[in-house]
């Protein structure tokens, strides 16, 4: 029986038109027999070529060659540890521009710059990867683009057997970072050219997208996965890479822990990677944009329910996209709508990297982000402005008032807006009452509970999932799978799905459907305020007030965190109250524990890699606080939901400011833990 040795020498003395046997050495040795060669003749040099032992010797030559003259002039830095990653990296980076930065810094011996850079790799989790741009392991660039989407090619071959035949789909967005050369399309061609250099076919969209572009596509074509690439409402230096699974949803465990070990086994770049002028060429890369456009607008006009009061609506509507992808694509929605267009703001219409007309570009961040919409709104006449984050898939809505300020809602109010509009649509679609048995509401646990409330009183199903999309998509893709309906799924944080042909938040068909609403309110003479003093009435005021902390120390969010645990110096010894509020029950979702539960255990799952304790409070009051998956903050949110008939709006606000204040001061203690509050 042939040794696996004898096996390899036999390939390796192969003649190089033996192409099997070459395709044999791929397989074995991937980085150094990447090129699949078809040519009659291989040269090393001026030398021929005779035998894949020569091909390996020239490789193997050329790799020391290239090693040898990447150190010439490089000075060590003192930490040995460094200086062989400064090695590694300058040996696999073809970008001139990240490569002529790692020189520089050690040139001028800016050890701790190296340090940021090279310290530690950036960890892929279920939300991908998200990091500034620049050059090093720590940061987006275009090797560690390469390295990710090798190890995610490397996982997904295991995990599908007609991982060829099917194919995966890569989006972007339009950030750039020009002294690193990095960019969204950049990447997004890299990432392609990876996939194809292993006979992977690639729908690469050949134009910015919305992210719920990607999901959709995976959905629509029956895809193994998705990329997009995308830092969302990150500041502006910042990139990130957002993977979706067959079923449309974002990747959940175990698949972060598969993709992180196969991305570590896969570091040195296959030749081909590089290669994105030859896959551009390649039948194995087509380009969805056309068809998957046309495809999206027809699948969320299923939600168009009042088209002749949209044709006759006389409301105006402001739509900014602040300096993202989403203008072109909120102007279409609205038109498969048959609503009149939104007036776009001129100034953050266009895609711009450098988003210079905002702070942050974030609607999240309310009135600041906004004050360019509320001028054209006050020159058009308008009464309402729609704004949707760069990568569009949230969505923030303002309303004039009749005090002639504006109001910017909040995620949980708008989430009671368009949970009631959906519910109230399909009421007036379906006549048979027990058909509501069926359908489903989903939201985030750090939300609001007022579609739990409306659940109770209309007889649907409403379920929470832990935080983030990724939870409330695969479990809608479960429910679909049972043959259930889910309506509706929310997070706080302006994310909504409205529209299950996606199951992820998105910003697009939100918009449409807002648009919708807010014409149907006009025809009844209502404002969205108005209409959401309805539903608090009718279903119970749910008073929310949601913000976050600054910290980058994490062994003070750690200690933050422990004191709350081991309150009297005993474990699972939570606090008993909060100044003057009586806890009534503690949720741990980091360890598991729950006070609620005859076991103590949580029923939603847990993570020891992030922090979030949920506490419910005798008066009606519940409040989470958890650290962020994407940035370096501590965020809290709470809510004090009160019985259908209880509208002292007044005392419920103070009860509430109350609450929040001890929380803080109690809890977070910001002068002894050093934490910066949320700018304002």
């Amino acid at each position: 029986m042939e040794t696996k040795e004898h096996s390899r020498q036999r390939l390796l003395n192969a003649p190089v038109n033996d192409y099997a046997a070459g395709d044999a050495l791929r397989r074995l040795r991937p980085t150094l027999f990447a090129v699949r060669c078809r040519h009659p003749h291989l040269r090393c040099g001026v030398n021929p070529l005779r035998t894949w032992q020569g091909v390996l010797d020239c490789v193997l030559t050329r790799t020391k060659r290239r090693e040898e003259k990447m150190e010439e002039g490089l000075k060590p830095t003192g930490d040995r540890k460094l200086d062989q990653a400064v090695r590694q990296w300058l040996q696999y980076d073809r970008n001139p521009k990240t490569s002529s930065l790692v020189k520089h810094m050690v040139k001028d011996g800016a050890v701790e710059a190296l340090k940021k850079c090279f310290s530690s790799r950036m960890e892929f989790g279920t939300a991908g990867l998200r990091a500034a741009m620049g050059p090093g392991v720590s940061c987006m660039n275009d090797l560690t683009i390469i390295q990710t989407t090798q190890g995610f090619c490397r996982y997904l071959e295991q995990s599908f057997g007609n991982l060829k035949e099917r194919g995966v789909v890569i989006g972007y967005d339009a950030r750039a970072h020009p002294p690193s050369g990095g960019s969204s399309k950049r990447f997004a061609r890299l990432a392609a050219a990876v996939f194809i250099s292993q006979g992977v076919p690639v729908h690469l969209f050949s134009e910015i997208t919305p992210t719920p572009f990607v999901p959709f596509t995976v959905s629509h074509l029956g895809l193994c996965a998705g990329i997009m690439v995308t830092a969302s409402h990150n500041p502006k230096q910042d990139n990130g890479y957002k993977v979706y699974w067959e079923n449309g949803a974002q990747i959940v465990s175990p698949h972060d822990a598969g993709i992180s070990k196969a991305i570590e086994e896969n570091l040195e770049p296959w030749p081909e990677s590089w290669n994105t002028e030859e896959a551009l060429k390649t039948p194995l890369l087509k380009d969805p944009y056309q068809d998957i456009t046309t495809q999206y607008f027809q699948a969320i006009q299923r939600h168009c329910h009042h088209r002749e009061i949209n044709k006759n609506s006389q409301v105006k509507i402001v739509h900014t996209s602040v300096h993202g992808v989403g203008h072109t694509f909120v102007q279409s929605a609205f038109e498969a709508f048959d609503l009149h267009p939104p007036y776009p703001v001129e100034e953050q219409k266009d895609p711009d990297p450098e988003f210079p007309t905002v702070k942050y570009p974030n609607p999240e961040e309310g009135k600041g982000v906004l004050t360019l919409s509320f001028a054209l709104a006050e020159r058009e006449g308008a009464s309402v402005v729609l704004a949707n984050d760069p990568d569009a898939d949230r969505l923030a809505i303002a309303e004039k008032q009749e005090s002639g300020q504006w109001r910017v809602f909040s995620g949980n109010e708008l989430g009671a807006l368009l949970g009631w509009w959906l519910f109230h649509c399909w009421r007036e679609q379906n006549s048979d009452a027990a058909a509501v048995k069926s359908i489903y509401m989903l939201a985030s646990t750090v939300s609001s509970k007022i579609l739990r409330a409306i659940a109770l009183k209309e007889g649907f199903h409403f379920e929470e999932t832990l935080t983030g999309f990724k939870w409330m998509g695969n479990r809608a893709k479960d429910l679909l799978d049972q043959g259930k309906s889910v309506l509706f799924a929310f997070e706080e944080a302006i994310g909504y799905m409205c529209c299950n042909s996606v199951l992820d938040k998105d910003g697009v068909s939100a918009a449409a459907i807002a648009g919708e609403m807010i014409s149907y309110l006009a025809t009844k003479n209502k404002s969205l305020s108005q209409q959401l003093t309805t539903i608090f009435e009718e279903y119970g005021y749910h008073i929310s007030k949601n913000s976050y902390f600054i910290c980058h120390d994490q062994e003070v969010i750690r200690s933050l965190f422990e004191r709350l645990r081991n309150f009297s110096g005993k474990k699972d010894s939570y606090p008993s109250e909060c100044g003057r509020f009586s806890i009534s029950a503690v949720r741990d979702l980091t360890t598991g524990y729950d006070s609620n539960q005859p076991d103590n255990k949580a029923i939603l799952p847990t993570s020891s890699s992030s922090q979030m304790i949920t506490f419910t409070f005798s008066n009606g009051g519940v409040a989470t606080m958890r650290t962020s998956g994407t940035e370096p903050k501590i965020k809290y949110y709470t809510e004090l939901c009160a019985a259908p008939g209880n509208s002292d709006v007044t005392h419920l606000k103070k009860e509430l400011d109350d609450l929040v204040d001890a929380i803080v001061e109690n809890f977070f203690q910001p002068v002894k833990n050093k934490l910066q509050p949320k700018p304002e």
